[in-house]
């Protein structure tokens, strides 16, 4: 397993090797004596499963507030999606910046989305099933998002008129948002 920082400290793609034969291939795409080797020392207490059928699906940009907030290890196990996660950390240097990344089951990547930011996704495949393990459970309470299309993070999702939940039709604006994150905090 290969851990890969990207240009927002503490989003990180992570690499699982694959192991392949004629019978197609394996792949350990969590271990968490990997993750502790590498400095990251996470207790994940939920799997969680999506699966999205039309392409152009998108999901976010959702966040979980404290005391249920969320680090999420995040993967495509069926077809392809873009991910993106959006630092919202009060304080930090990339503060309102954005970062996506495409899954896909062929790729095999997966992005570590820490605590602190905003996370969404949109489909590029029909079928695309996602699995990401969290570190929170979910708390209705805590529950969060912001507008997918907001013109002050600016996201290039590559699609004009996704299929949208009436929950993410309605977010909030990034103006509007108060984080409950603060940049260094434990």
């Amino acid at each position: 397993m290969h851990i890969e920082k990207t240009p927002i400290e503490g989003l990180l793609i992570v690499v699982p090797k694959r192991h392949g034969d004629a019978r197609g291939w394996f792949s350990e795409v969590y271990s968490r004596a990997a993750f502790l080797s590498a400095g990251i020392d996470l207790d994940f207490v939920q799997d969680n499963h999506s699966m999205s059928g039309e392409i152009g699906t998108l999901r976010g940009l959702h966040y979980q507030s404290p005391p249920f907030a969320q680090d999420k290890l995040v993967r495509c196990a069926r077809g392809v999606i873009y991910d993106v996660a959006v630092d919202v950390r009060a304080g930090s240097p990339s503060y309102g910046k954005w970062f996506g990344v495409e899954l896909s089951a062929e790729n095999g990547l997966q992005l570590l989305v820490p605590v602190g930011f905003l996370h969404g996704f949109i489909t590029r495949s029909e079928g695309a099933e996602v699995q990401y393990k969290v570190t929170a459970p979910y708390s209705a309470e805590c529950d969060g998002g912001v507008a997918w299309d907001d013109l002050d993070i600016g996201i290039d999702w590559g699609n004009s008129s996704p299929v949208l939940s009436a929950k993410d039709m309605i977010a909030p604006r990034f103006a509007n948002f108060q984080s409950p994150f603060t940049y260094g905090a434990a």
